[in-house]
């Protein structure tokens, strides 16, 4: 069974900096399930390029793209003041962020080995 921790707010920046580490290379999808307009991709299987927490702004930021030529362009999806982080644990085959928004809405950030 794969293990989900939910991480302390103390905590999201040094986790999200490691698991910025640990995938830098691999491809990312980012899906949005919001009960008012539904599950949405954002991005799939896209180069991934940088995940991050400012805690001056209080924004968890994921970034992809960024390889030229074919991905030149980093798109770059933030989540405001989230209220949850959680991370899976690196048993699973493909492992995953995901954050709780302040209205509910939920952001899947699914890394995938090269």
């Amino acid at each position: 069974m794969a293990s989900t921790s939910t991480l302390h707010r103390k905590e999201w920046r040094s986790a999200l900096d490691a698991f910025d580490a640990e995938h830098q290379g691999e491809r990312v999808s980012i899906e949005v399930l919001d009960p008012s307009i539904g599950h949405q991709y954002e991005a799939e299987r896209l180069p991934f390029s940088s995940l991050s927490y400012d805690p001056k702004d209080d924004v968890v930021i994921v970034a992809v793209g960024g390889e030229p030529p074919r991905y030149p362009v980093v798109m770059r999806h933030m989540v405001a003041h989230p209220k949850q982080v959680q991370v899976t644990g690196e048993d699973v085959p493909e492992p995953a962020v995901r954050l709780v928004a302040p209205d509910g809405s939920v952001t899947l950030i699914t890394f995938y080995p090269p």
